[in-house]
């Protein structure tokens, strides 16, 4: 049993006919469009996350902590 209840010989005639219609150069041009596509969407999405990620780093404030002076001395 394939995929489905489809058999392994039930695909590969399958898969015969889609060659015999749209021919192996038009298939492999399809399937070079199809991975552009991919590689622009993974792009994409990872070039989203970093700029997701330089957006939730807050700003860094530099202070400097002085001791306060009491008025009334000690001795």
């Amino acid at each position: 049993m394939g995929f489905g209840g489809i058999s392994l010989w039930q695909l590969l005639i399958i898969l015969l006919i889609v060659i015999l219609l749209f021919g192996s150069k038009r298939l492999k041009n399809l399937g070079s469009d199809v991975g552009e596509a991919i590689k622009g969407f993974r792009k994409s999405i990872n070039t989203d996350e970093d700029k997701s990620l330089d957006n939730k780093q807050g700003d860094t404030l530099d202070v400097k902590a002085e001791r306060k002076q009491d008025s009334s001395s000690k001795d």
